[in-house]
């Protein structure tokens, strides 16, 4: 494929990338272990030492789902991105670059494969299915660390379980075990693995913590995980959290929020062990296309999320680092 000549219907947009180029195209290019669709492979965004993931068919587009990392759930723009820490538009700039497509000014003659149009079987949805146990001293000691009652946990139906079945293959929680429970599906959750640590079939439109949201406030903040988000109303604070910290919000999200709330502020994972720091390069992405305000907790309380803080912390310290930031803003709103 070359590209002679550019229509002036042709700008850097993914609807006009996916006229020229497939999803498939841009899997089979940039992830290295990916084949087939429906197949799974080793992940190389982190350490797997079983094949854990696939890219599906899904609503007419492909993903990519970890599930042994349920954050790791990507469109293809949105793997690139993470993959090479890009922002959206350096994404949409490299895939055009690399695919010869001339979208971005680039003269590039290196032009990658490309395997032309490709019908692919829509996934069913994976059905998970969960033994419920008794609230014990376990749970009341893991989750005492975080200052989350039983009360709360409740609240956002989080329960504690003793076995869990993926597409009828049952799984006994070794360690202690939770069930995030949605209208949409379950998020398993089994804190102390360091492998199949998440499980999950909620779809990315599922908001954790929208239900419990009041009905209107002063501010809501955007946070990484519903963990997060039982953390900050710990400290009586709204929030909610996507499905993974990589999803750019909807417009639609971000509109119905500001009808009820007078200010979203967003508090994402500082990786600050991380060269690329993914949960702030996606903070930053999503501020600058909605104009909203950015928390970081400081690098020096050595606590990548409010959770940790609080754990690390203390709930009173934590209160003070994110009433703190909460001043600055208004502050500096005041200013302007």
């Amino acid at each position: 494929m070359s590209v002679q000549s550019r229509d002036s219907n042709e700008y850097l947009h993914t609807s006009v990338i996916l006229s020229k180029i497939t999803e498939y195209d841009i899997f089979r290019y940039y992830c290295s272990n990916f084949k087939e669709v429906g197949e799974k492979f080793r992940s190389d965004l982190r350490e797997d030492n079983s094949p854990t993931v696939s890219i599906v068919s899904w609503n007419n587009k492909l993903l990519y789902k970890d599930f042994g990392r349920s954050a790791h759930s990507f469109d293809c723009f949105a793997y690139v991105s993470h993959k090479y820490n890009l922002t959206f538009l350096e994404t949409l700039r490299v895939i055009s670059n690399d695919f010869g497509l001339g979208l971005a000014g680039s003269t590039s003659t290196s032009v990658a494969v490309t395997y032309g149009k490709k019908q692919f079987t829509q996934k069913l949805k994976t059905i998970i299915k969960v033994k419920y146990r008794n609230w014990d001293k376990r749970d009341a000691s893991y989750w005492k660390m975080f200052c989350i009652s039983k009360e709360l946990l409740f609240k956002f139906d989080v329960h504690p379980i003793e076995y869990y079945w993926i597409n009828e293959t049952r799984f006994k929680c070794t360690n202690l075990g939770y069930v995030f429970c949605f209208n949409s599906g379950y998020k398993i959750y089994n804190p102390y693995n360091t492998e199949y640590k998440w499980f999950s079939n909620v779809g990315k439109e599922t908001i954790q913590g929208y239900s419990q949201l009041p009905k209107d406030g002063e501010v809501v903040f955007l946070t990484s995980s519903l963990k997060d988000v039982m953390c900050l109303e710990v400290l009586g604070y709204a929030s909610i959290a996507l499905q993974s910290e990589m999803h750019m919000p909807s417009e639609e999200t971000i509109q119905s929020l500001h009808k009820r709330f007078k200010q979203i502020v967003v508090l994402y994972d500082n990786d600050y062990t991380s060269e690329s720091n993914p949960g702030q390069t996606m903070a930053e992405d999503i501020c600058l296309k909605y104009s909203l305000r950015n928390i970081c907790i400081p690098t020096e309380y050595e606590s990548k999320d409010i959770s940790d803080l609080i754990k690390n912390h203390g709930k009173h310290e934590a209160f003070e680092v994110i009433n703190q930031y909460l001043q600055w803003i208004k502050d500096t709103h005041n200013k302007e």
